[in-house]
């Protein structure tokens, strides 16, 4: 089948960009002590449609991804302001498939993830303070700005069109807002996908992207101390591919909605919920996804 190839790129892309576009953060710049360090175990399951370019003769494509993540983060000192690094190693498997003719296309992966590394600190209300002092402050607006780094770890055989890594580095730097009022929350952030150039996809082809803008919003409530519920909205464009020097009409333009809900288990461990939806999809994943993780945290 002479659009078998084609088919195979396009679920490629959508299994390797779909979930880091439409991730939601709430809390991202929330301030914490100095000398906070925190382990994560998360596991994600997003399952859905694929809408594409209707010129292509390929329909009803779904997908069925799932990652299971460890992480680990530190809040430190940084000329007097709160800085946190964190770094999250994920593993990967699902699949992908859809209708060309009548011809059935499926795709099926298992391997580890891409590792990733953020870093952020707090220009506005965020003093680095030690646990003492942290617990006598008073909420204030806080501005922060953070570099999210993707590093091309994951397994990856240029033999083979889908693969649980990239093959590539990608950036993403953003800049949050966060403002409290009584229980209530608000955030914005806004930042931008930048990715570099997988040089040996298909072995011998050049496939880059490009810049993809990315908005989120939160609006908070907290209900008792360290147990709180958000609503969570996300926007993003961009983001278009381009094979061997020739672009494709694949320029996404979609918007999730979803919700997160942290619960206490004791004064170091925590269970956070999330959940979210596509509500307009132009190009890629119109994903339901459903989320659940582990923190355990000390100073």
């Amino acid at each position: 089948m002479i659009f078998r190839p084609l088919t195979l790129i396009i679920l490629a892309a959508v299994i390797t960009i779909s979930a880091a576009a439409q991730e939601m953060e709430p809390r991202a710049y929330s301030p914490a002590p100095t000398g906070t360090q925190f382990v994560v175990l998360a596991y994600a399951y997003q399952s859905g449609d694929v809408l594409l370019d209707s010129s292509l003769p390929l329909e009803d494509v779904k997908v069925n991804l799932n990652a299971a993540s460890i992480g680990y983060g530190r809040t430190f000192n940084l000329a007097g302001r709160q800085a946190n690094v964190a770094v999250l190693a994920p593993y990967i498997w699902g699949k992908a498939q859809g209708t060309v003719f009548e011809d059935q296309v499926r795709v099926t992966r298992s391997g580890g993830g891409d590792m990733r590394v953020r870093f952020s600190t707090l220009f506005k209300g965020g003093q680095a303070l030690r646990p003492k002092e942290f617990a006598e402050r008073k909420p204030a607006t806080i501005i922060g700005a953070s570099v999210s780094i993707v590093i091309p770890t994951g397994q990856y055989d240029p033999a083979r069109l889908v693969n649980p890594g990239s093959n590539r580095w990608a950036f993403k730097p953003e800049i949050g807002v966060s403002k409290p009022h009584g229980r209530w929350t608000f955030e914005v952030m806004a930042g931008a996908w930048l990715f570099t150039t997988n040089d040996s996809f298909l072995v011998n082809s050049r496939r880059s992207q490009r810049p993809m803008a990315s908005f989120q919003g939160a609006v908070i409530y907290t209900l008792r101390r360290r147990m709180w519920v958000s609503g969570n909205a996300t926007f993003y464009s961009g983001g278009n591919t381009i094979l061997n020097d020739v672009a494709n009409n694949d320029r996404q333009k979609n918007a999730r909605v979803g919700a997160t809900f942290s619960y206490p288990l004791n004064d170091r461990q925590s269970i956070k919920l999330a959940w979210a939806k596509g509500v307009t999809t132009r190009i890629g994943g119109n994903l339901n996804t459903v989320a659940v993780a582990w923190q355990y945290a000390w100073f």
